[in-house]
């Protein structure tokens, strides 16, 4: 019953496009892999027991106007899993998932080179502490939310099962 409401959730999700200042990063959470997976060897990104996931922050930066002091607000989370790491999947990422009029933040990632095509504007930044703790404040919080929250209380979950827990 819990797996239809997630589903019903993550359907009522696909709906609806975030808009404004986005911003977009990938994570990997740690699935539980089958004996088959575990034979490839593979390392890296397309290692076993990974399994990679866009996740994406509509923030809205806030002055204000007594201090002057600057923060940025946010409003709606999506994440959506890909099957692998290509510009491709996530170009579809960010067709289904971001308007075509946002301003859209990353980090300098190769897959990330044709977010322009979709969006008004993509502002790459190179990672480092600061852009962390500022650019990409909400999407690290959400990856690193998600990940204690799921690691957390269910240990070791299905793949095919991620993006229904992501849903919720």
């Amino acid at each position: 019953m819990v797996h239809k409401l997630r589903k019903a959730m993550g359907n009522r999700d696909a709906q609806y496009t975030l808009e404004g200042m986005i911003e977009f990063d990938e994570a990997y959470f740690t699935v539980e892999s089958n004996e088959i997976e575990q034979k490839k060897g593979v390392r890296g990104k397309g290692s076993v027991g990974k399994q990679n996931v866009a996740m994406i922050a509509e923030s809205t930066p806030l002055e204000d106007i007594d201090t002057g002091k600057k923060e940025k607000h946010v409003r709606f989370f999506k994440a959506k899993v890909l099957d692998g790491h290509s510009g491709e999947e996530i170009n579809e990422a960010i067709k289904e998932s971001i308007d075509n009029q946002s301003i859209v933040f990353t980090d300098k990632s190769t897959s990330y080179v044709d977010i322009s095509d979709f969006v008004e504007l993509h502002i790459m930044e190179k990672s480092s502490k600061e852009t962390t703790e500022e650019t990409l404040k909400w999407v690290h919080i959400a990856i690193s939310n998600a990940k204690r929250n799921l690691l957390g209380n269910y240990h070791k979950i299905k793949r095919k099962y991620l993006q229904l827990y992501l849903n919720t």
